[in-house]
């Protein structure tokens, strides 16, 4: 199935996981229209799917630098990640 391309599961699993994240906040703005933009992270005024970006974008990141710095595993920039997700989702 993966093999048109040097693609593995993970790599399968993460994009679906995007994907799923994106569907997930599609249904959440046809159930709750509006999606009030309120202060982020970063000090700016952000929607639900500026916070997704922000967070996909410093996840990215969080796991280059682990791998640039540390190598293997990644079970501890996982960890970061989510917090780091978490963060964006509820910082008010």
């Amino acid at each position: 199935m993966l093999s048109w391309m040097a693609w593995t599961w993970p790599t399968a699993l993460l994009f679906v996981g995007i994907f799923s994240s994106i569907g997930v906040l599609i249904a959440v703005e046809l159930k709750f229209p509006g999606g009030h933009p309120r202060r982020g992270v970063l000090g700016l005024t952000t929607t639900r799917g500026d916070r997704l970006f922000i967070t996909l974008l410093g996840a990215a990141y969080i796991f280059l630098a682990w791998l640039g710095l540390m190598g293997n595993p990644l079970w501890w920039p996982l960890v970061l990640s989510v917090g780091w997700g978490a963060f964006c989702f509820w910082k008010v």
